[in-house]
């Protein structure tokens, strides 16, 4: 159960981020809602109630993981869940991709989960306990033109959620991949919506709260059991 444990969720301020904070906050966990739009957090949290939390924060800040953790600490006193759900998505054919688009996408969406996993795993190993969640994505084993760096950064966050739950094994910290198939956010937006990935007829995309079903999953696992890897596809996708 995670009733009354305290959860930190990057990218929380719409779609799944805010989707996963909601529903473990309804579940009576607090929460500590994460990300840049300060506006958008205040109202997500006045409409949680007290055990929500915001931090107005661009996690792909070197020193944002300890900013992340000393916060939980202050406001709830402890933290005992992570997820890493704050990124970007950007593709393009080889003639038209932005390589301005590279580094924001290697520093939000590896090198922030990266470090927000090892600053919190750190702690919570030592305090015995604690669950880890990095949100990859369905894109992360599919070889698709002109998605190789936003699929290839997934990839690279799936293998270093299994590095770290092995290297963690036995010390009471948990660490899985929650990886999303076509879900109905704002990440593809700025995408023709006949380009979007898994677009096509009939099918139905996911919505955030399907996914925010499958985090609650996670971490409400018995402490002898730990699901590494869940991937979740829309019914009607055909990859």
């Amino acid at each position: 159960m995670i009733a009354g444990q305290v959860a930190v969720v990057t990218g929380a301020s719409a779609g799944i981020g805010e989707a996963v904070a909601r529903d473990l906050a309804a579940h009576g966990a607090n929460v500590l809602l994460v990300a840049r739009r300060e506006d958008r957090l205040a109202a997500i949290v006045e409409g949680i109630g007290d055990n929500a939390s915001a931090l107005a924060l661009d996690v792909s800040q070197p020193d944002a993981a300890g900013t992340m953790l000393a916060a939980a600490n202050e406001r709830f006193g402890r933290a005992d869940i992570l997820i890493n759900n704050a990124g970007i998505f950007r593709t393009g054919p080889l003639e038209a991709f932005d390589l301005a688009n590279l580094a924001p996408m290697i520093a939000l969406n590896y090198e922030a989960a990266v470090r927000a996993s090892y600053v919190f795993a750190r702690a919570m190993k030592a305090a015995g306990s604690g669950n880890i969640v990095n949100i990859s994505s369905i894109g992360a084993n599919l070889t698709a033109p002109g998605g190789g760096v936003y699929g290839g950064l997934k990839r690279a966050l799936e293998i270093f959620s299994d590095s770290l739950r092995i290297e963690l094994a036995g010390t009471g910290v948990r660490v899985g991949i929650v990886a999303p198939g076509s879900t109905a956010t704002e990440i593809f937006d700025h995408i023709p919506s006949d380009r979007r990935p898994g677009s096509g007829a009939g099918l139905t995309p996911l919505e955030p709260q399907d996914i925010a079903y499958a985090v609650r999953f996670l971490v409400e696992q018995p402490a002898r059991s730990n699901v590494p890897h869940l991937r979740i596809y829309s019914s009607g996708q055909q990859h």
